[in-house]
Formats: structure tokens, sequence, C-alpha cells
């Protein structure tokens, strides 16, 4: 038995004259938390849509748990949430779910026994109200989000797709949907999702590609990309509100690439060939009071801008400076 549940060689998809996914290689092992990500429009749901069938690419080859990705066998063994949710809104949640959970050949009895296991995971069903009993127009975004992930697992898939899983959701219903990844990956599922939220990714992932218009430009664990690019980040803070003081050297491109205000210090980037004393001097220079000045890794939000730069990263992605 293969240890890969994703098996992706030199896939390639072209629309007219836009090229989708080029010449895309992509493994993934089973039992991991595999993130893809990129800004929107990067190939991420190409590529997701290639590997379920629903789209042939041009050319390359697909495998999913050992098998072509065109086998009935390695698809039904396949949970996937799409991007564009949808539900039946005037039935009643758990009519929805069990129609859910036999399409995928799971019988009425289990059926019914998983979704009960499912609604009190996920806390739609509770002492104070049982939730499955409601239409799912009376369920909020949020809730009927989790619906659509419980009819997502019910037949026990060994591999779970999500696009754009967090997309929408509060922070309580995004933390449930957070523990129940890892629940997956604990029971030994591969779990595989889409996101441009990279702090999202930075948090679950065991590993993660990196698309910017139809290209991989960095594939693998998070921890490797992490150190891999390390050592080039300060962290920066200053004693009140000491910002003006320090602009020109945040500006100053021999020093420093970029930076990112996060309001309680600053993540900077440094400039190839500056090192890090060169800029302490001159933010003490400056007559700043510093309060924390240290090497750190960079985010994989950082990574990204460094790798792709901003001109591929939607709007709202990029930092400061």
């Amino acid at each position: 038995m293969t240890d890969l549940a994703i098996d992706i060689r030199n896939a390639y998809k072209r629309y007219e004259q836009h090229v989708a996914v080029r010449d895309l290689s992509l493994q993934v092992p089973r039992g991991a938390v595999y993130g893809l990500l990129g800004p929107n429009g990067a190939g991420k749901t190409t590529t997701i849509r290639m590997l379920l069938n629903i789209i042939i690419p041009d050319s390359g080859t697909i495998q999913l748990l050992g098998h072509p990705n065109t086998e009935r066998h390695a698809l039904d063994r396949v949970g996937y949430l799409p991007e564009e949710r949808g539900l039946y809104k005037k039935m009643q949640v758990r009519r929805v779910l069990l129609f859910l959970a036999e399409l995928k050949g799971v019988k009425p009895k289990v059926a019914k026994a998983r979704i009960e296991e499912w609604l009190e995971r996920l806390s739609l069903k509770t002492a104070e109200k049982d939730w499955g009993a409601a239409k799912v127009d009376e369920l909020s975004r949020g809730m009927q989000q989790k619906v659509q992930f419980i009819g997502t697992l019910l037949h026990e898939p060994d591999l779970v797709i999500l696009d754009e899983p967090f997309s929408g959701l509060d922070p309580i219903n995004a933390q449930a949907l957070k523990d129940t990844v890892m629940h997956l990956k604990h029971t030994g599922k591969t779990v595989i999702f889409s996101t441009h939220m990279m702090d999202n990714a930075e948090r679950l992932c065991d590993s993660v590609c990196i698309i910017a218009q139809g290209n991989k430009v960095l594939d693998g664990s998070v921890t490797e990309v992490k150190a891999a690019h390390g050592g080039r980040n300060v962290a920066l803070s200053l004693e009140g509100g000491e910002r003006a003081q320090v602009d020109a050297v945040l500006n100053d491109r021999s020093l420093v690439s970029r930076f990112d205000d996060q309001n309680r210090f600053f993540d900077i980037e440094l400039a190839p060939g500056a090192n890090a004393q060169q800029i302490l001097q001159r933010v003490v220079a400056s007559g700043a009071t510093v309060s924390r000045f240290e090497l750190v890794q960079p985010s994989l939000h950082q990574i990204f801008l460094e790798k792709v730069g901003a001109t591929g990263v939607e709007e709202g992605m990029s930092g400061n400076g």
C-alpha cells in the first residue's frame, strides 16, 4: 500500500488563454494535515477539482490513496466540502444529513447513529437546544457550515478535502472546525484544505504548498519551510508612541526589505546584506526606547510575501511597508 494519500505528477490545466495550473507535482502523505495556500485565483480550487475528477487535467497524472482518481473506489473514500456551500434549506437538518449519507452508501441505521454523534460533537445538539430538528434555513451561517461539514464526514472518508473551510466563520465555529480537523488527524485520516488565511494554515498544517498564478512556488513541512527562511526577520517593540522616530529606519531599503506593523510590534524582514545589529544601532540612535528586539522565524504570511511578492497577493493580505 502506498504511503501517499495524494500523488499529482505534472498536472496542467488551461482555459483558452489562461493557465490555471502549470506543471504541478504534489505528494501528500497519509495521515497529514496539508495546506494548499495562495490568494484567490491562484489555482487552488482548480487543483482540488482535478483531484476529484470534476475537471480533467490537460496533461499529467493524479492518484488518490494509491489508485487513479478516475476509479470510483478511490473517490468513494474521499469527503469533499466545496467552497460553494449548498444545502436544502427547507429540509430538517437530520433529513438532509441522512440523505447525504445515503448518497455515499451508508446504511440508514448506521447513518443515524453517526449523525447523532456528530451533532453532539459540534454542539448542534445540546441539553438546551436540538438544532437537528430544525430546518436548515433556521440555522445561522456558521451552523449551516457545520452541518455541511458533518455531511462531508458521515461515510468516514480516509481523505478529507476542504475548500476554504474557514471562510465566513466566527471564532467559535472556526475553533470547532479546527478541533475537528485535529480529531481527524488523530484517527489516521488525511486532511487537505485550501485557504488564503495563512494564520490558520500555520497553526494546523504539517506541510504546505503555496501556489501563485497557477505555479507552485513552495512546498514542504511548516517546520522546514520556516527554518529555511529563518534568520532574516526581527521583532521590534518600542515604548509608547515612538513610531515616527523610526520611520526613516523602517523605510530604508538598504536595511529593511519590508515590515509589517503588528500594532504591538513590527515584524521586519532584513534587506539582502543587512544585519540585525545595524537596524538596532539605527533605532537606538533615533532616540526611540526599545522594549523588544529579537530574531524570529517568519510567519507563513511573511514567507508568502517573500516568495511571491505583494503583486501576487489579493487585497488585504499584504502588510505595511
